[in-house]
C-alpha cells in the first residue's frame, strides 16, 4: 500500500530519511506518535533532554514534514506539536542508494529502530509486575528458526504483517478500559550456523 493509498503511513525517501535519522529525533517522533501532542518542555522532561535540544529537533522534524502544530492545544507561548503520520515505511533500496550519506542515514535509522525495540522489550521485562495479571498472561517473547528460501521468508513476513493488519480494524476503542497500546516487533533475518 502506498502513501497515496494510506496517508497515515509516510514512505521514507532519501530527503526525509536524512531529516529523521538522528536518535533524538526518532525518539521525539515516537513520543508524539504514541503519546499524543506535547510541548518541547514536556518532551524534554519525558526524554531526559534539554528543552533547547528538543525544541531544535522538533523544528527540524517539522521542516521535513513529520510534525505539525497541534492547533487545539496552543493556548499561550508554548508551542504544541503533533505527529503528522501514524507510521513510517522504509524502502530497502535506501540501503543501496548511490549517495553514501543516504546509505549512512539508512543504516543509522535501522540500528536506532533495533535499539528502540530492545529498549521497549527490556522496559516491559523490568515493569511487567506493575501490570494487571491479565497482561502477564498475554505477552510473548519467542523465537523460531526455520530453514527457508528468501522467497519463503518474504512470504511469511507478508503473511505476518497481513495478520497484524486484520487486528487494526478489530482494535478496541477508547471505551474499553482494559485496552492498552500493544507493541509487536517482528524480526526475520538469516543466521550462520557454522
Amino acid at each position: 500500500m502506498t502513501e497515496a493509498q494510506n496517508p497515515q503511513v509516510r514512505q521514507l525517501d532519501a530527503r526525509s530519511l536524512r531529516g529523521l535519522a538522528h536518535p533524538l529525533r526518532m525518539r521525539l517522533l515516537d513520543a508524539l506518535r504514541f503519546g499524543g501532542p506535547a510541548t518541547a518542555s514536556q518532551l524534554a522532561e519525558k526524554l531526559g533532554e534539554s528543552s533547547g535540544a528538543t525544541s531544535y529537533h522538533l523544528r527540524q522534524l517539522a521542516e521535513y514534514g513529520f510534525l505539525e502544530d497541534a492547533p487545539e492545544r496552543g493556548k499561550g507561548r508554548e508551542r504544541w506539536w503533533q505527529a503528522v503520520h501514524l507510521g513510517l515505511s522504509f524502502d530497502d533500496a535506501l540501503l543501496n542508494d548511490s549517495d553514501p550519506a543516504v546509505r549512512g542515514a539508512a543504516d543509522m535509522y535501522l540500528h536506532e529502530i533495533a535499539t528502540t525495540q530492545t529498549r521497549e522489550l527490556s522496559t516491559w521485562l523490568g515493569n511487567r509486575d506493575s501490570w494487571p495479571e491479565e497482561w502477564s498472561r498475554s505477552w510473548d517473547m519467542s523465537s523460531a528458526t526455520l530453514r527457508l528460501t528468501p522467497e519463503l521468508t518474504r512470504e511469511l513476513v507478508e503473511k505476518m504483517h497481513a495478520l497484524v493488519d486484520t487486528y487494526r480494524d478489530r482494535a478496541t476503542a477508547e471505551d474499553a478500559p482494559e485496552a492498552e497500546q500493544v507493541r509487536f516487533h517482528t524480526h526475520a533475518f538469516p543466521i550462520r550456523t557454522d
